[in-house]
């Protein structure tokens, strides 16, 4: 059991470390906005939801059902209006549903600037009517392959090919965060090489593609067929040769490179073209939805809010003390880490989660230091906050060897936060989950969050929204009242067995 001074000690921490809980807001100017809102698509967040949720259900009348046990990993959607292309959109957004991503790498066509190869925005966030979403930190990674990747200025990012899918993915995925890559020709083995490094289990790769442009109707049905008789067979030689097939040929050989490389297979959800939606049929534009699907990740489909065992949670607990013990200079060749690098090889530790590392010696806290979303996968965010724990908590001095020996580790592995759905004061509160949920509240550039275990210090749920809404700088009734964002989150923690 923890101890009430181990518990208040968390308390304090919510309330001292919100630099590392929750990111700084971000400088109105790091955040792409949306510029095609109110033309490709509605710019009023309640019309936008009400158009795709229309599209979506008349989509489900002509749904596809994917492969029996088969994990989608990447899809193709179009880009077009709406009013055109949001058809064949709402099939893709139902392949992706019922599925769970931290990270989608979202690649489109240059249509706009002339790129040589590939480029990422310079932004933090990109912001469309249904919020913010931000940029996940191996843009950063790419952006280091100066040869594939450029750096694309805020004042210059106006491709309207990503910004038009990302209301699907916001709608029906909830909380992820986004690798934005615009691919003008480019090296398609190298660029594929580069992305596939980066897609994990937790990834989503989404492609954004037109097909055909400006034919007669029955002439871009039969060439659009072709084009996707070519992606579904894996065998791209129209595709490569000739042009006007897809806008996004770069984007879409991308992908058939990686089906190859991980045995993924494609499925036709869609297609339709500009006559069949909202133009008329002697110059009409093609699109389709092609899902990839590959096999199931060993824990997919488990209970996402506790994706690992007590198994899994004692060799996290062995990595950050061996990772402390190896920065002390101790000796780590004992027994109790003799397989530790073969147990680590276990792809779960591959998720991109938010982790905390806490140390205590008798009961009391001796450092806690973790960060509430993803910057990296498990194993890293376990190792930098084993280590910030253990000599960088600004509470207390470094961590010495004479300590370690009576220390003990926690390590708690977050759930991604995810927005709570309420209609006022009342509901939230029947809503929320005492000792159960960590609750974040943001409204404008303001923002807090208390971890679950401060539930045990505010119990009442109305005495924990108003010291939440205090920390963010709001009056503290601010959670019950209108243009206030909640978001939830939970934790799993594991004790070391000792």
């Amino acid at each position: 059991m923890k101890t009430f001074a181990y518990r208040f000690a968390l308390l304090m921490l919510a309330a001292t470390l919100s630099a590392a809980l929750f990111p700084l807001p971000l400088c109105a100017k790091s955040v792409r906005k949306p510029l095609w809102a109110g033309r490709f698509y509605e710019s009023d967040p309640s019309g936008l939801v009400h158009h795709i949720d229309a599209l979506t259900k008349k989509a489900a009348q002509t749904r596809i059902t994917p492969p029996e046990g088969k994990f989608l990993r990447a899809i193709v959607m179009p880009h077009a209006g709406y009013t055109y292309s949001g058809w064949t959109a709402a099939h893709a957004a139902q392949a992706i549903a019922k599925s769970r991503y931290a990270k989608v790498v979202l690649i489109g066509p240059d249509h706009r600037i002339g790129l040589r190869t590939a480029a990422i925005s310079d932004a933090a966030a990109y912001e469309t009517p249904l919020g913010r979403i931000d940029l996940h930190h191996d843009i950063t990674r790419l952006r280091r392959q100066k040869d594939l990747f450029e750096t694309l200025p805020l004042n210059r990012d106006r491709e309207h090919c990503l910004e038009v899918i990302l209301p699907f993915l916001q709608r029906y995925l909830g909380t992820f965060q986004l690798v934005p890559v615009v691919v003008g020709s480019g090296d398609v083995e190298k660029l594929s090489h580069a992305l596939d490094a980066i897609v994990d289990d937790d990834t989503l790769l989404v492609v954004s593609s037109d097909l055909s442009h400006y034919l007669p109707y029955a002439e871009a049905v039969e060439r659009d067929h072709e084009t996707i008789e070519e992606i579904i067979n894996l065998t791209p030689d129209k595709l490569m040769r000739d042009d006007n097939r897809a806008c996004g040929k770069t984007p879409l050989l991308i992908a058939i490179q990686m089906a190859r490389r991980h045995r993924w297979q494609p499925v036709l959800l869609h297609y339709s073209n500009s006559g069949d939606t909202a133009g008329d049929r002697s110059q009409v534009v093609g699109y389709a939805a092609i899902g990839f699907f590959g096999d199931r990740p060993a824990n997919a489909g488990e209970n996402q809010g506790k994706p690992f065992g007590d198994t899994q949670g004692q060799i996290l607990i062995r990595l950050a003390r061996r990772t402390i013990m190896e920065k002390l200079g101790m000796d780590t060749s004992g027994p109790a880490f003799t397989d530790l690098d073969a147990d680590l090889r276990d792809d779960r530790f591959k998720r991109q989660r938010g982790t905390f590392v806490t140390l205590t010696i008798d009961g009391r806290l001796r450092g806690c230091i973790g960060n509430l979303t993803a910057t990296g996968d498990v194993l890293n965010g376990v190792r930098r906050n084993a280590l910030n724990a253990a000599f960088r908590d600004p509470r207390f001095p470094p961590l010495t060897i004479a300590e370690m020996n009576t220390t003990r580790i926690e390590v708690s592995i977050l759930t991604d936060p995810q927005p709570l759905d309420f209609k006022n004061g009342q509901d939230l509160v029947e809503k929320l989950r005492c000792h159960v949920d960590g609750v974040i509240v943001r409204k404008g550039l303001a923002r807090a969050t208390f971890l679950p275990q401060v539930w045990e210090q505010l119990p009442a749920p109305e005495d924990f929204l108003s010291h939440l809404c205090r920390k963010a700088g709001l009056p503290p009734d601010a959670w019950k009242k209108k243009g206030v964002d909640i978001l939830t989150y939970q934790v799993q923690y594991f004790e070391e067995n000792r």
